[in-house]
C-alpha cells in the first residue's frame, strides 16, 4: 500500500532478487499515482516498462518546474523584505496657513518647525516672493515628526502661536513685509 502523505515510496523496479523502491515527492493525488502503477502493471500482472518509463522520465522536469518556481518566490518574498519600506504619511510634512493680508500665506514645515513668508500676485512676478520667518529646525533630526508643529492664528494680523504638538513648548510667530519686524519668539513658561 502507498502511504498517505507528501512522499510515497513507489516500485518502479522489479529485479530477480526483489524489489527496489524509489522515493518520489508529489503533489498529485494517491489516486492517479495508483492509476500510472496499474497501466505499468498490465493485465498480467508484469511491468510494462514502457507505460512506466514515460511518467517517470517526465517527472523530472516537472519537479524541477516547481522547486525552480518555488524558490523564485521565496527569493522574491526575501527580496521584498530586505528592501527598506517606505512609509507613507497621512499627516502632511508642509502646510499652508492663511493670514489675514489675503495676499500673505505662512508656509509650515510640520516636521521641523521651519516657516516661510509666502507673497503672491496677480498682476506681475515682482509681486511674488517667500522669505524666511524660521530657517533653522526646532527640533534635532531624530525627533522630526510629520504633524508635530501646528500654527494658530491670533487676533493681532501679524502674529501666530506655534505650538509644539509632542511637548508642548510654544513661540510666537510674526510677520511683516519689514524683514526688522519679523520674528520667531520662544514663550517660556
Amino acid at each position: 500500500r502507498y502511504s498517505v502523505g507528501c512522499y510515497y515510496h513507489i516500485v518502479i523496479h522489479r529485479f530477480s532478487q526483489g524489489l527496489h523502491s524509489k522515493t518520489w515527492h508529489c503533489s498529485s493525488t494517491l489516486r492517479g499515482l495508483r492509476k500510472v502503477l496499474v497501466e505499468a502493471e498490465g493485465k498480467n500482472g508484469g511491468w510494462n516498462m514502457k507505460k512506466l518509463m514515460l511518467p517517470f522520465l517526465l517527472f523530472p522536469l516537472f519537479a524541477i518546474g516547481g522547486c525552480t518556481g518555488n524558490a523564485s518566490k521565496t527569493e522574491s518574498q526575501k527580496a521584498e523584505v530586505q528592501e527598506p519600506l517606505v512609509q507613507t504619511y497621512t499627516v502632511e510634512r508642509y502646510k499652508l496657513f492663511p493670514t489675514q493680508n489675503m495676499w500673505i500665506f505662512i508656509k509650515l514645515d510640520t516636521q521641523t518647525g521651519q516657516m516661510w513668508q509666502l507673497q503672491y500676485s496677480v498682476n506681475d512676478d515682482k509681486g511674488r516672493f517667500e522669505y524666511d520667518l524660521n530657517p533653522n529646525a526646532l527640533v534635532v533630526n531624530d525627533k522630526k515628526v510629520n504633524g508635530r508643529f501646528e500654527l494658530y492664528p491670533t487676533q493681532n494680523i501679524y502674529n501666530f502661536i506655534l505650538l509644539d504638538k509632542i511637548d508642548g513648548k510654544t513661540w510666537q510667530v510674526q510677520w511683516s513685509f519689514d524683514e526688522e519686524n519679523r520674528a520667531v519668539l520662544p514663550i517660556n513658561k
